[in-house]
């Protein structure tokens, strides 16, 4: 076994950790110089799984940095700068970021869960709960799906907005991570609650009251989960992050997780790359979506058709892609993924890219990108020990 790819993951996450936690890039670049919230704990995943105790250290300091700049109303940031000492907090650009709080509490969790630590989750009870209360108000209509904001969510510069398939599932996750420590009954109810309404609203031939009983009968998604809803009806790009998620936390008849495997590992197949595109298909410049997609960057526009979000290919997405294959006991298949993931990461002797474009593999975005590192140690350490998350 090549164990090469693994280690220049593991270095580059060294190369990452601060005092006050993981940064998003060992690139010399201001806004990746922050500890993330979501980039932050899917480090600390792979931290997690290498049994590196430095590295969970680092883990846990990104942890406490967040937690420190928790805002009164339980927003989690997005990031905080910690260069020279000055600790400056976003919670967001042009929308706030909902699965920061999801993350966040899923990172506590899995620390407990791996550690076999229940005191350090309870430590951190009263900022969870104060999550737990926001994300409850996030529904607006008490109805257990949150309503995300277009630039809501790691997917910043894409079309999904409304009731997105990826944060139900993160909240979904983070409830049952917490129930798992506190065994707590309403927490356990929402969490079921939770899971009902993401099945009867993304998955095809549930029964129950549907949100938007129209649009549900005009959508198709016989293959996969549709990305998202709202009413102005479903987006039914698929969106491989949120259905690895959904086949993690098994979501859904198992012939439709079947379905949604085979539909994803031939997607892959065809792709240069053989990774997965973060979104399928490509938003092109004649379809209705594009001004929607083209306008919302606040920056310079980098969703052009089979890059960045528009279809482009992330080793990241594609670690929990891997990680699902795992979990649908498919361990031939999550091999094959997480070689293309260390391809992909080992371009220009191990530049870890942020993403690639998925016709002409050419890379894109920052070098040195963490969460492209802990795609890969994810993978292999639940591939080749004894490394589980919280489920």
């Amino acid at each position: 076994m090549n164990n090469t790819p693994y280690q220049e993951a593991i270095q580059l996450l060294r190369q990452v950790s601060t005092p006050n936690g993981f940064l998003a890039s060992a690139e010399n670049i201001s806004n990746y110089k922050r500890v993330w919230a979501r980039d932050g704990v899917i480090c600390g995943l792979s931290a997690l799984a290498s049994g590196d105790e430095p590295l969970i250290a680092t883990f846990k300091e990104t942890i406490a940095t967040l937690a420190q700049h928790q805002h009164k109303n339980g927003f989690i940031p997005s990031n905080v700068s910690i260069e020279d000492g000055d600790h400056t907090v976003s919670y967001g650009g042009l929308a706030g970021r909902v699965d920061a709080v999801t993350w966040f509490i899923i990172g506590i969790c899995q620390i407990g869960y791996c550690l076999n630590d229940k005191d350090y989750v309870l430590q951190y009870k009263s900022h969870i709960e104060k999550c737990l209360e926001l994300l409850e108000a996030w529904e607006f209509n008490g109805k257990h799906l949150m309503y995300v904001p277009l630039s809501g969510n790691w997917a910043d510069e894409y079309i999904t907005d409304g009731y997105v398939l990826y944060d139900q599932l993160l909240r979904y996750w983070a409830l049952k991570c917490y129930h798992h420590f506190t065994n707590n009954e309403e927490v356990a109810s929402k969490m079921e609650a939770v899971k009902q309404q993401i099945e009867i609203n993304f998955t095809p031939n549930v029964s129950g009251e549907k949100y938007h009983e129209r649009a549900y009968g005009e959508a198709i998604f016989t293959n996969y989960m549709p990305c998202s809803f709202s009413p102005s009806g479903y987006k039914t790009p698929f969106d491989a992050f949120a259905n690895s998620l959904a086949l993690m936390l098994n979501i859904g008849e198992e012939s439709y997780q079947k379905r949604i495997v085979e539909y994803a590992v031939q997607l892959a197949d065809t792709t240069a790359l053989g990774l997965l595109p973060a979104f399928w298909p490509p938003i092109m410049t004649t379809d209705e979506n594009w001004n929607l997609l083209k306008n919302n960057c606040k920056y310079e526009f980098r969703n052009y058709p089979y890059e960045f979000h528009n279809a482009g290919s992330w080793a990241m997405v594609n670690g929990f892609f891997g990680l699902a294959l795992l979990q649908k006991a498919e361990p031939a298949k999550a091999s094959h993924i997480l070689n293309k993931i260390d391809e992909a990461n080992s371009v220009n002797d191990y530049s870890f890219y942020e993403n690639f474009n998925t016709k002409t593999q050419i890379p894109n975005g920052v070098l040195f990108c963490a969460w492209s590192a802990a795609a890969s140690i994810l993978v292999h350490q639940t591939l080749h020990s004894n490394f589980k998350l919280l489920l």
